[in-house]
């Protein structure tokens, strides 16, 4: 027996019986039901979020900030009594040398007239040469100048990233050694390239490298012969002031040296000038004296132990003059380290260590050949 599906009837609600029960429940609700459905209000204690102006995860592992302290004011250049007390001396000096030369003119003059021109021919051959120190001096003093600005303004170009002011300190650079002859080759490479496309930065280094790496080579030997020179000195010297007078000669001497050799000029003042200068830079730099590194390198090494009183005391100065010839290095070079390697103290302690310790050896066997 089978049964056929039913279709789905329609039924309708009566509407009025819906609207009476809707009433019934409304009348049964009590009266603080019907005032609990109000509007809410706002809550002033609720937990709100307040986003901070600084984020404190950022700031959590960045050290305290400090102020950057104020610049250093200049002091004002006054002429206090100690300059008016060396112009007057300076006066005084220049009246009293042009009454004496002219009195010993006329008692020249008295003597016989020939002594007296044979006397005016000499005062003005002096003056003259007085007249050409003073111009090469001052000449000395303006070209340390404007080597000292060359690498000023390489530095800040270099720093910068500016590609007008590379290519201007390189150019500079070149025309300082336009006329050096130990770059001829370097100058002849860069004649080359100068029509090549090449980055300003790129260029300053193959500048530095072509007019520079011979020049950097041979400072360094310059130095470490220097601080060769000073070891030996100090360890055969019989007296103390002997080693200390021949290590303050070697390295003005060294200073002299290495500012000729990079194309500069030291006169005399010229000279105080660079030593000032190499003073100041081992200052700053904060190695006038040796590190605890270094010594504990030759320690570590055994050269005290193997070295006699008088060759540590050897190895001790020439390592310090190897550090003036550095700072010399540093404050004469034309142009900053960039390119290439700048020297340091530990290169030159070892070769200077190995040096003496063949000293030390050849002063045994002689000891021992003598004793036979």
């Amino acid at each position: 027996m089978s049964q056929t599906p039913r279709e789905p009837r329609a039924f309708a609600v009566d509407e009025d019986d819906t609207a009476k029960a809707k009433k019934a429940g409304k009348a049964k609700a009590s009266p603080k039901t019907r005032s609990a459905a109000r509007e809410p209000r706002a809550i002033d204690d609720a937990a709100r979020v307040e986003m901070a102006e600084e984020d404190f995860f950022a700031t959590e592992h960045l050290p305290e900030a400090t102020a950057p302290p104020p610049p250093p004011r200049r002091r004002a250049r006054r002429f206090g009594l100690a300059g008016i007390g060396l112009s007057a001396l300076g006066v005084i000096v220049t009246l009293a040398l042009g009454l004496w030369l002219e009195q010993l003119v006329r008692d020249l003059f008295e003597r016989h007239p020939v002594l007296g021109q044979a006397g005016l021919v000499a005062i003005g051959l002096l003056a003259l040469a007085l007249v050409a120190f003073i111009a090469r001096e001052i000449w000395a003093i303006a070209n340390q100048r404007s080597i000292a600005g060359l690498r000023a303004e390489t530095e800040k170009a270099l720093a910068d990233g500016n590609a007008r002011d590379i290519a201007k300190a390189t150019g500079r650079l070149e025309a300082h050694f336009a006329s050096h002859p130990k770059t001829a080759t370097g100058r002849a490479h860069l004649a080359n390239l100068k029509g090549e496309v090449i980055d300003a930065a790129d260029r300053h280094a193959i500048a530095e490298r072509a007019l520079l790496a011979g020049l950097d080579a041979e400072a360094r030997t310059i130095v470490m012969n220097a601080a060769k020179r000073v070891s030996v000195v100090t360890a055969v010297s019989p007296r103390a002031f002997v080693d200390l007078g021949y290590v303050l000669f070697e390295n003005v001497r060294l200073i002299r040296t290495i500012a000729e050799h990079y194309g500069g000029r030291a006169g005399t003042f010229g000279t105080i000038a660079l030593v000032r200068r190499v003073v100041s830079h081992l200052a700053v730099t904060g190695t006038i004296a040796l590190g605890d590194s270094l010594i504990q390198q030759l320690v570590g090494h055994g050269v005290a132990a193997r070295l006699s009183a008088r060759l540590g005391e050897g190895v001790v100065n020439g390592l310090m003059t190897a550090r003036v010839g550095i700072s010399a290095i540093g404050v004469c070079r034309p142009a900053p380290f960039e390119a290439l390697p700048a020297p340091r103290v530990g290169e030159m302690a070892r070769t200077l260590t190995r040096f003496t310790a063949a000293q030390q050896g050849e002063t045994d066997r002689d000891d021992k050949n003598g004793a036979s």
